[in-house]
């Protein structure tokens, strides 16, 4: 792969697939070709600490005689590297015991039009990354504050290909811009964050001018009783809880009486009312709000799913194995979705607040029980008290133990929907856009001096 090309091309995937799977005497076999380029940005006490570009580009090579299926992954494309990686995955295949939920390699498919790809992301130089921290570190700097972060991004593309004539492609670009700022006693701390694939709709300035508002705020934070409280969750915080249940709708651990989703007798929960009506969330990779990726590594289509329809649970993902056993279609599953919300603003919502806390986002965030999705974590970077619909103070972090199975039935006010960053890491990555959440009876368990 040329450096200046950043990623392999469609035809580019093809001729590689093709001539790999050239040298292959297995019954069945797929390669996986990933190509492209992660670069970052780091910044700590307002410079830049670290930046680099790693270009890359893997062949993973599957072979499988009957139900014994092994794979080898190799960087070199020349012929002979080529020939070795697939006798190596076939040497493999012939040592280990049989799979057997191994269904066999699929066929050609019929994939969502996805087109994740943005030019505005893919000339994301180093330089315009230098540019775009500079933007949050000098109001920073001018306000007698500390900035620090992580700006990631990625463009690439990657293939899938069988020996039955299947071959899918995309390319696509991903950004995730975070920033904490701190005042230099330590005592407040301010977030803000979001991920896009479109580098042209992230606004820096608008991110400092966030975090600091909440870094000023948060100092001198006040001790308040840990208890079941009234909570205004801002979007990244409503992301953070709402992925945990996303991530545990498996029709195979519903079916198998492992999970919430698992029905009481046997069975699972599809066609049960378990959320606030107002909640409706569904995956689409070709919806440009949470652009995703159109096929998994098996080359399966990962379509439009309609995951909660107004409160009820329409589906859970089906792998091709669990589907096929109980007889349904294969779902996929695209890594991001897409939440119903409402048209209260954040401001209404605290006018509207007796007594409650205004929450950023989460962090640290542990299961603690698979059958209610309960997890635990921590508030972080901006946590304060509303009282009588105003916010009264900061108040310190506190420890939580909630299932978002809890909170999306406790809602009072939603905003609209928006693009954030769900992940703890703030490395880009999948789609998620959420609103804000205001809901009853959140629970905190205890203070944590941590600011």
């Amino acid at each position: 792969m040329a450096q200046q090309s950043k990623y392999f091309s469609r035809e580019e995937m093809q001729r590689l697939a093709q001539r790999a799977l050239g040298f292959s005497t297995a019954d069945e076999a797929r390669v996986n070709i990933q190509s492209g380029v992660r670069g970052n940005t780091r910044f700590a006490v307002n410079q830049i600490s670290t930046g680099g570009d790693v270009y890359d580009a893997t062949l993973t090579f599957t072979s499988a005689f009957g139900k014994k299926v092994a794979s080898a992954t190799t960087n070199r494309f020349d012929d002979e590297s080529l020939r070795a990686v697939v006798q190596t995955s076939e040497r493999l295949a012939r040592l280990v015991p049989e799979d057997p939920e191994y269904l066999g390699e699929l066929g050609p498919q019929q994939y969502p039009n996805a087109t994740p790809f943005f030019q505005s992301t893919a000339n994301l130089t180093p330089e315009a990354r230098a540019a775009a921290v500079n933007a949050i570190t000098r109001p920073a700097a001018t306000r007698n504050l500390v900035a620090t972060g992580f700006l990631d991004m990625v463009v690439g593309s990657q293939a899938v290909a069988t020996k039955k004539g299947l071959f899918a492609y995309q390319a696509g670009t991903e950004t995730n811009l975070t920033t904490t700022v701190r005042t230099p006693d330590g005592t407040g701390s301010g977030w803000a964050g979001v991920g896009q694939n479109d580098w042209s709709k992230v606004d820096p300035a608008q991110l400092a001018d966030r975090a600091i508002r909440k870094a000023e705020l948060s100092r001198n934070a006040k001790a308040v009783e840990p208890g079941k409280w009234t909570v205004i969750l801002e979007p990244t915080a409503v992301a953070n809880l709402v992925q945990l249940m996303t991530f545990a709708m498996d029709a195979r651990s519903a079916d198998e009486g492992r999970s919430f989703f698992s029905k009481q007798g046997g069975g699972n929960k599809i066609g049960e009312k378990f959320l606030d009506p107002r909640v409706s969330i569904y995956s689409d990779p070709s919806d440009p709000q949470i652009f995703s990726s159109a096929f998994n590594g098996q080359g399966l289509p990962n379509r439009r799913m309609q995951w909660v329809e107004s409160g009820v649970l329409r589906n859970l993902q089906y792998s091709r194995f669990w589907a096929q056993k109980q007889g349904r279609e294969p779902t996929g599953f695209a890594d991001g979705f897409y939440m119903s919300g409402g048209n209260a603003t954040i401001d209404q919502m605290i006018a509207s607040t007796e007594r409650g806390l205004l929450v950023t986002r989460l962090w640290y965030i542990r299961p603690v029980d698979p059958r209610t999705i309960l997890y635990t974590g921590l508030t972080r970077d901006g946590t304060f008290l509303v009282e009588n619909g105003r916010i009264t103070s900061a108040v310190k972090n506190l420890r939580w133990n909630e299932s978002p199975i809890f909170m999306l039935n406790n809602i009072e006010a939603m905003s609209a929907p928006v693009r954030v960053s769900a992940s703890e890491s703030g490395e880009a990555g999948s789609a998620v856009t959420v609103p804000a959440i205001k809901a009853r009876d959140f629970t905190f368990t205890s203070l944590s001096d941590a600011v």
